[in-house]
């Protein structure tokens, strides 16, 4: 906007008019590049004194996981109302690798540790918050997890792509095949969702998901963190591991037409079991191109970005819930426990952050 003022300045001023006319533009000139660059260097002045850090976490068993820059603890409440903490020291590998640091790679990485995490602490969470539960085998354990690998591939990628090879005649059009399947398992997403939210257990715990982002909310906003303030914030947040779930499933059309398009260049043909021999190896870059979507859309107010998040924050109604103070008071312990002995120095002011936590 700045060039393209000086340039109809420059135009006038280049004009045969009178010797009072080239001054008045001349001093409009110095005016408008004087009042943009002052709103330039106050714009960069805003975001150097907003520190950037990355504050996230996970709900658990009657708990939650906060994860705060080189560490996270979890806070579960046990039967009797005690809360329990464990607290770990942790550096992403996105920290320690300049390959993992790339674009694409970093999401890829931030996935794989952010599911092994959450793995670990829900298994905590399980040991405390149900104490009379027999621990299952390592056998028992490895089927389990088998069985929702598989179901999770049957319902996401294999049931979407068998109904639109069955009732639509597009199996050779990649992109229309890949708007049609993507909007199958968009909807088979919401409906599992809403399945599992009517599930007792499973709604607490996303009571206590709507705790860890009130708290996260309360934090990033240097507010006294505590449970009347925290509770004063939405529980939808857009950094969300579920608006970064959408973002994925919405990058996943994409790219599975991009590898649709060169599958049927290269063979002539393409089918379901072929589809699935090259889609299911890029689901992690899937995932890391989402990735990139969701720092991008934490970074601009942009009308694009602004409809992006919209619905992610709306299948948030469904992942979240208004949490009990209780809950609040578990989160804030977590967060608390994180930061540890610099939880003092990091309160108290305006924070903004680029990724999901």
């Amino acid at each position: 906007m700045l060039k393209y003022f000086s340039s109809i300045l420059a135009e006038k001023s280049s004009m045969q008019d009178s010797p009072v006319q080239i001054k008045w533009f001349v001093s409009l000139r110095r005016f408008v590049n004087k009042v943009f660059r002052f709103n330039i260097k106050r714009n960069l002045l805003i975001l150097t004194m907003k520190p950037s850090i990355l504050v996230g976490g996970q709900a658990v068993i009657e708990g939650v996981m906060m994860r705060v820059p080189g560490a996270y603890a979890t806070a579960v409440r046990d039967p009797e109302g005690k809360i329990h903490i464990q607290k770990k020291e942790f550096t992403s590998i996105t920290e320690k690798s300049n390959l993992w640091n790339k674009p694409i790679f970093r999401g890829m990485a931030s996935l794989f540790e952010a599911m092994k995490m959450g793995m670990a602490t829900l298994q905590y969470s399980v040991d405390i918050a149900m104490p009379d539960e027999e621990e299952p085998s390592k056998l028992a354990d490895f089927f389990s997890t088998a069985f929702a690998i598989v179901l999770a591939i049957s319902l996401f990628m294999i049931a979407p792509m068998w109904i639109t090879t069955k009732l639509m005649n597009i199996e050779k059009e990649a992109l229309w095949f890949n708007l049609a399947s993507g909007g199958f398992r968009i909807a088979f997403f919401v409906v599992y969702l809403l399945a599992i939210s009517l599930l007792k257990d499973v709604r607490r715990l996303f009571q206590y998901h709507g705790a860890e982002h009130r708290v996260v909310y309360n934090f990033e906003s240097g507010k006294d963190v505590n449970v009347e303030n925290a509770q004063s914030f939405p529980t939808q947040h857009p950094r969300c591991g579920t608006s970064f779930l959408f973002i994925v499933l919405l990058s996943a059309i994409l790219v599975f037409a991009l590898v649709d398009t060169i599958v049927i260049y290269f063979l002539g043909t393409i089918s379901l079991p072929i589809r699935l021999l090259f889609h299911l190896p890029m689901i992690p870059f899937v995932s890391g191109v989402g990735y990139e979507i969701i720092k991008l859309s934490a970074k601009s107010d942009s009308l694009f970005f602004s409809i992006l998040k919209k619905p992610g924050l709306w299948l948030q109604n469904i992942t979240t819930k208004q949490p009990e103070n209780e809950m609040v008071d578990v989160s804030i312990t977590a967060l608390k426990e994180a930061f540890g002995d610099r939880y003092d120095e990091m309160v108290g002011k305006e924070y903004t952050a680029e990724a999901i936590g």
